[in-house]
């Protein structure tokens, strides 16, 4: 079985409010896509397991979403190849700048991209995603540049 060209990782299940938004534009481009929630810190081996089988399953990229320490999407990265977005997530006493220096500052050779902290990073990781995928699908090429067109008409 195929994966979705896009996984979409949450830390937490209290995640899943602000990452409807990217689950939502991803659908809007058309772009085939899945949802879990796995933590680095709790469940480690799923988080091993998903990421190191990702690329062979047919994933191409991956969003992580992640408060606090942040750590899902470097240890996403940690285990695979593929494109990771970090998004962080506004879910300590520090409004996520804690998660957004905690994804940015991967070392060198372990790159993730990392978005905007809440809904506009969650909505901004969904069309950075549709821009990696567009390099080679015609289809979301398409849906992705008439996203972009509709922005001249508002």
């Amino acid at each position: 079985m195929t994966a979705p060209a896009v996984a979409v990782l949450m830390g937490s299940k209290s995640d899943a409010p602000l990452m409807q938004e990217c689950l939502d534009a991803l659908t809007k481009l058309g772009i085939d896509h899945e949802a879990h929630v796995m933590s680095a810190h709790r469940t480690p081996d799923a988080v091993r397991e998903f990421a190191t089988s990702a690329r062979d399953n047919g994933t191409r990229v991956i969003i992580a979403a992640a408060g606090g320490a942040a750590a899902l999407p470097g240890a996403i990265k940690a285990y695979t190849p593929l494109p990771v977005i970090g998004v962080p997530v506004p879910s300590s006493d520090l409004k996520g700048i804690d998660a957004l220096y905690a994804i940015v500052q991967m070392p060198p050779g372990v790159p993730v991209a990392a978005v905007a902290v809440g809904s506009w990073g969650a909505r901004n990781a969904a069309y950075l995603a549709a821009e990696i995928l567009a390099l080679t699908d015609e289809n979301v090429r398409k849906a992705y540049d008439d996203y972009r067109a509709s922005f001249a008409s508002s």
